[in-house]
């Protein structure tokens, strides 16, 4: 079984690459924040999503992962097998 690494050892490996995402996070939503605001039916969901999954980051422990997946992902449908069936032509 692998051994499990410390903290430091974890920044050492990722810490430019995290740095580089949290950067380039900030300049999308420095440009969301300079562009016009859309004119469509209301606030656009993908935005409020980005900022519960910041707000998420911003949590201490483990777990922001799935937290952040979930935010994202759709709920489930128990019909969703249903739903990708096409229709056979005769």
């Amino acid at each position: 079984m692998p051994s499990r690494r410390d903290a430091s050892e974890v920044l050492d490996r990722d810490f430019l690459e995290a740095r580089c995402k949290v950067l380039e996070l900030a300049a999308t939503l420095d440009r969301i924040d300079r562009a016009p605001a859309h004119q469509g039916d209301g606030p656009d969901a993908r935005l409020g999503q980005l900022r519960r999954a910041i707000d998420a980051l911003a949590e201490p422990g483990p777990g922001r992962a799935e937290t952040i997946q979930r935010i994202f992902s759709l709920d489930y449908d128990p019909a969703w097998r249903r739903n990708l069936e096409v229709p056979r032509s005769r």
